[in-house]
């Protein structure tokens, strides 16, 4: 797939971020748990060095939870302290103020030395679009003040939200990278939602999600749209649009119209748990690149 997907809002967003790093203590990388690898930002560790980090793998529901769990304890192997959150679940509020609290241990001691007492920590929320960032934030700060949307491109500007836990947050856009490391990351970031739906051809979209079930999930395509999974990946897509009677006027099945709701399903979890990437995987791919 051709995906045109770098709009000119995220150059000046970058270079924003950039600035605003001077500022704070600790960055808050808010990444989508089905993508944990495609939803990362090459560029923060560059630009982020020395700065303490927290991950926040969010939508944790949407995605496979054994899956999940393999990418947090490959990323606590690597020292790097990650928490699996539902940022619509008021249960995990508990869970991300102890991580904030953690993460920033190593501030506050400093602060401590220093003689500085009950300073805030400045933390900078940062993720690709449609991640769950201002969702995520007003959970936290237990109020509606920063915008919410299911696209991408919500939060254009940055913003400074004080919160009742010594924590003050500054809400980033979501950005994206002018490049990226494979065609496969671009793919995940589309399917997930990352990318605005506008820049992409929605009828192939919804074949490689099919092509990818058929692989990973053998039998879900099969039980939820009583389909023959040994058919091509768009004779697929026809069977499943007859099935649910999403038809054009002659009674021709609208495939186009069928994949965006199969697009739809697998993004609001209707097609169940999904992860689209897991450590092994990446793992080994590395190994081959060394080799």
């Amino acid at each position: 797939m051709n995906i045109d997907w770098y709009p000119g809002h995220m150059t000046k967003a970058r270079r924003q971020m950039q600035e605003d790093l001077k500022l704070i203590d600790l960055i808050v990388e808010i990444r989508d748990a089905r993508i944990p690898e495609s939803s990362k930002n090459p560029d923060l560790m560059q630009m982020g060095q020395n700065k303490l980090r927290l991950i926040i793998l969010n939508k944790a529901d949407l995605a496979d939870p054994r899956i999940t769990e393999e990418w947090a304890e490959k990323y606590k192997k690597e020292d790097v302290y990650v928490i699996q959150t539902d940022s619509k679940a008021q249960k995990s509020r508990n869970e991300i103020l102890k991580a904030f609290e953690v993460a920033s241990a190593p501030k506050r001691e400093r602060d401590k030395k220093r003689g500085l007492r009950n300073r805030p920590v400045r933390a900078m929320i940062v993720g690709i679009p449609n991640v769950g960032k201002s969702t995520f934030i007003n959970l936290v700060t237990k109020k509606s003040q920063a915008k919410t949307g299911n696209k991408p491109g919500v939060t254009r500007g940055k913003q400074w939200i004080h919160t009742s836990s010594l924590i003050d947050l500054l809400d980033t856009p979501g950005i994206l990278w002018p490049k990226f490391e494979s065609p496969e990351v671009g793919l995940h970031l589309a399917m997930c939602g990352a990318i605005s739906d506008e820049r992409i051809p929605m009828e192939e979209l919804g074949i490689e999600i099919i092509d990818y079930l058929k692989k990973n999930y053998q039998g879900l395509l099969a039980e939820r749209y009583e389909v023959d999974e040994n058919q091509e990946n768009y004779e697929i897509l026809n069977q499943a649009a007859l099935f649910r009677k999403v038809i054009l006027p002659g009674g021709e099945a609208n495939t186009e119209r069928m994949a965006e709701m199969l697009v739809n399903e697998f993004r609001t979890g209707k097609l169940g748990r999904i992860s689209l990437e897991r450590p092994s995987a990446e793992e080994t791919k590395d190994e081959t690149v060394e080799e």
